[in-house]
């Protein structure tokens, strides 16, 4: 029972949220302030601080190639099954329906569920997770489907077509810019996510062998300790109960993805991964995990609807809660 009070906690944390809104004691767009407090600043400062005060094996690596391809994979078949749908559905699809929420919502989870031991598994997990989440998911989505960065799909004009106009350049050189401006786009899309920055740098750290000092993992406790609460007051502030009969179809559409190939990720990396069986238990319990916070910020960014996605994140985040709590009573 008690394993059950942190999870439970991160819902009613996102109910107030939703509930002070509706009372007026914030408004509408207030959830901006905390949305570039947590992206920019608690959430960079809670990887510092999981690196800093737990050892990271080298061999810990394969966990994060395992996310990572468990975070692209359902992007691309996605975008495969969507392929006569308009481009606003598609844009939805995929940024919200692959990608998993570890630091905010795993960690407490995991914490409660096996113990402080998961973490180190799933801040591996969150490295390979967070190449897509941060960033890949949303350089993929706007490539693949011709969007343009800055404007949401609404300023881009965008009708009921698969993808945006888009005229492949015929003269070589108009396409050396255009392949240049494309891997500008990529990379700007990876240099400036703070999170994804600082997993490259404290891998780096890791490969070198450089132990961080103790003093830094207590200076981003606080971080830390901000992470899951700053993270699900957001969510809770931004939600909005789906508005149309279209709304209800994407969000269960969402669901309807994300559970098979969470089933299906969460046994492969129990029966599959050479690890021990905590490891391996705290790996498969991150494939159940809700929507990534990321998929807020760039739905609000491409579509201008994080409200939706938010309460995506928050259906989803209750079914993580039984599905994870169901699943370690299986392998414990």
């Amino acid at each position: 029972m008690t394993a059950l009070i942190q999870p439970v906690t991160l819902l009613l944390i996102i109910v107030a949220g939703y509930l002070f809104k509706r009372f007026g004691l914030f408004g509408d767009r207030d959830y901006r302030v905390i949305q570039k407090a947590v992206f920019n600043l608690i959430l960079p400062g809670a990887i510092v601080y999981s690196f800093a005060t737990n050892p990271h094996d080298i061999s810990l690596l394969l966990v994060s190639g395992f996310a990572f391809v468990a975070a692209l994979v359902p992007t691309l078949v996605m975008f495969a099954y969507s392929r006569r749908r308009p481009v606003a559905d598609r844009a939805f699809l995929m940024l919200n329906g692959s990608g998993y929420n570890v630091g905010c919502f795993c960690f407490p989870v995991l914490q409660s569920l096996i113990g402080p031991a998961a973490l180190v598994p799933a801040a591996m997990f969150d490295v390979g997770n967070c190449v897509m989440v941060s960033a890949g998911t949303n350089v993929m989505t706007q490539t693949l489907l011709h969007i343009r960065p800055g404007r949401t799909l609404a300023e881009q004009h965008a009708g009921d077509a698969p993808t945006l106009p888009y005229e492949r350049p015929k003269d070589r050189d108009a396409r050396r810019l255009a392949h240049r401006a494309l891997a500008g786009n990529v990379a700007r899309g990876f240099l400036t996510s703070p999170s994804f920055d600082t997993y490259l740098l404290m891998i780096a750290l890791m490969l070198a062998g450089v132990d961080l000092p103790g003093w830094l993992g207590t200076f981003c406790q606080p971080f830390s300790a901000a992470n899951a609460f700053c993270s699900m007051l957001m969510v809770g502030m931004l939600m909005d109960l789906p508005a149309t009969r279209h709304d209800v179809r994407d969000v269960l559409e969402i669901v309807g993805w994300r559970i098979p190939f969470a089933a299906l990720f969460a046994a492969a990396a129990w029966f599959l991964l050479p690890f021990d069986a905590a490891t391996r238990e705290a790996v498969a319990l991150c494939c159940l995990a809700p929507t990534a916070i990321f998929a807020t910020l760039y739905t609000d960014r491409v579509l201008g609807n994080a409200r939706l996605a938010g309460f995506a994140l928050s259906l989803t985040a209750v079914i993580a809660l039984v599905t994870m709590t169901g699943a370690s009573m299986l392998m414990g």
